[in-house]
């Protein structure tokens, strides 16, 4: 649920808090999906770590008057056909391959959003409920539920600001271990696997701040320029931080032209890295997207990674957005 959706917003580095105004909404802050004017779906795919692991992200939302909207999402992160060799050695010693299964383990999160706008002009806010699934082959599922909250607001030059609460009442999972499965690996390593792992997982609130601004040049080329703050209340390698919380900023510009050519560009994940001298470098991940539409239809291409520009690998992701107003 932290990787993002949407090779738009990926390609402005995720500093979409102030101004995300589409279906996407539902994820970046659910308050923008009162922008909408029709119904819109949107799908995103992309493989990370060598194409072991696929993301998958789908999305519908519709306005439902003049003053409100909803819409829902559903996200995948999954590794498949994983190797089981527990069983690979049977009980005289001997190696069978017959004996290796596969199994594949996967986090799926369900959205539910809702959006309306307040009576102070130019106010609006969005709720998000999750609900969270987590599969790890035969050996463990779990169930976790949380809520987000999202506030924007625009003023009359164009100037846009928007807070987004993640998790805002602490996401709480809850798992349930087979214990035959458990018992097939619990003496596999002599020291390790002798007890059950703990059964519930709690997610800490986050927080994530944005303002941006568009400019417009000679009617054809437009600039939007976004500044997000992410604050996360742990402390931890980000360029901020504190035993209360971590700040980490995002920088993003998406230069349009007649609303159908787009050239994205982000920076973020500002991390103070410590290396084997026990010196700090300050490393950070660059972002670079490009986006074309024409009647209501959307395409997009982020190049990213998920880690900073020297470590992970990076990733290509698409996405497609469509306007169910072409259809009318």
């Amino acid at each position: 649920m932290n990787i993002g959706v949407d090779a738009a917003a990926l390609g402005m580095s995720n500093a979409v808090t102030a101004q995300t105004a589409d279906v996407n909404s539902g994820y970046w802050n659910p308050a923008g999906l009162t922008n909408l004017d029709d119904n819109q779906m949107s799908l995103m795919h992309s493989s990370y770590f060598a194409n072991i692991a696929n993301y998958d992200y789908a999305a519908f939302a519709m306005p439902i008057d003049e003053r409100s909207a909803m819409g829902f999402s559903l996200i995948r992160f999954a590794v498949d056909d994983i190797l089981n060799t527990t069983q690979l050695i049977d009980a005289q010693g001997n190696i069978n391959y017959d004996r290796i299964s596969l199994f594949s383990t996967a986090d799926y999160g369900l959205t539910f959003s809702y959006a309306r706008k307040l009576p102070v002009q130019g106010l609006i806010y969005g709720v998000n409920a999750k609900v969270i699934r987590r599969i790890i082959g035969d050996f463990a599922t779990s169930w976790g539920f949380g809520l987000d909250f999202g506030v924007q607001f625009q003023n009359e030059k164009h100037w846009k600001f928007g807070i987004m609460a993640r998790d805002i009442t602490t996401t709480f999972n809850a798992w349930a271990i087979d214990e035959e499965q458990f018992q097939t690996i619990k003496d596999a390593i002599p020291g390790e696997n002798q007890e059950l792992p703990e059964t519930t997982e709690i997610t800490i609130p986050k927080l994530q701040i944005g303002v941006s601004k568009l400019i417009n040049f000679h009617y054809d080329y437009t600039l939007l320029t976004a500044v997000n703050l992410n604050v996360r209340f742990e402390e931890n390698n980000d360029i901020i931080s504190t035993s209360f919380a971590s700040i980490n900023p995002a920088l993003g510009l998406e230069f349009g032209y007649i609303d159908m050519v787009y050239l994205r560009a982000g920076m973020g994940n500002f991390q103070n890295e410590l290396q084997i001298d026990y010196s700090q470098d300050l490393t950070f991940q660059p972002t670079f997207g490009v986006g074309f539409k024409y009647h209501g239809i959307q395409v997009d291409y982020a190049f990213t990674d998920i880690g900073d520009q020297s470590v992970a690998l990076y990733s290509n992701v698409f996405s497609l957005k469509l306007d169910f107003s072409i259809f009318r």
